[in-house]
């Protein structure tokens, strides 16, 4: 889900891959990270590319955290732990209660029907990091590049990370 590229890897049209440069040229003017740093999504299907400012990104395109729920995390601590799935189920559904850790396996598995491209919240803060990181570093940095799957499709969204030239 996440490469380093170049921006002739993504086959843009003319106006796309102008339009790619001049956001790379003014992301690397940026001294410092801020929440207004873009973001680009790219919609294949429309042949757009979006900047979102990193501050907004979630808002854009929400990372599926059903996985992360509280309830969750306890039954997989507890299997960690050696405790067996019955046992671990039995725990959570005492500090949780039944119905909390039903509905919040149920939430897990919509959300993996759905469908959420493999963004999920672990994902994202990585790319936060990742991100942030980039600006503590010397030299050119990379943008990062949102490659949306296609509506109705089992493809991943793909994270690129545009070398400078």
């Amino acid at each position: 889900m996440v490469e380093t590229a170049e921006a002739a890897s993504l086959k843009l049209t003319p106006r796309l891959e102008l339009e790619l440069a001049q956001r790379l040229h003014h992301q690397q003017q940026e001294r410092h990270w801020h929440g207004g740093l873009p973001v680009l999504l790219l919609d294949r299907c429309w042949l757009q590319l979006r900047a979102v400012p990193v501050e907004r990104l979630t808002l854009e395109l929400p990372p599926d955290c059903t996985a992360a729920a509280p309830e969750l995390e306890a039954f997989r601590r507890c299997c960690r732990e050696g405790l067996s799935p019955e046992a671990a189920e039995a725990h959570c559904w005492r500090e949780f209660g039944e119905e909390a850790c039903r509905l919040a396996l149920k939430r897990h598995w919509q959300a993996q029907e759905r469908g959420h491209g493999g963004w999920t919240l672990q994902i994202y803060l990585a790319f936060l990091a990742r991100y942030r990181q980039s600006f503590s570093a010397a030299g050119p940095r990379p943008l990062p590049v949102l490659v949306l799957a296609r509506a109705g499709s089992v493809e991943p969204l793909r994270l690129l990370w545009l070398a400078a030239p």
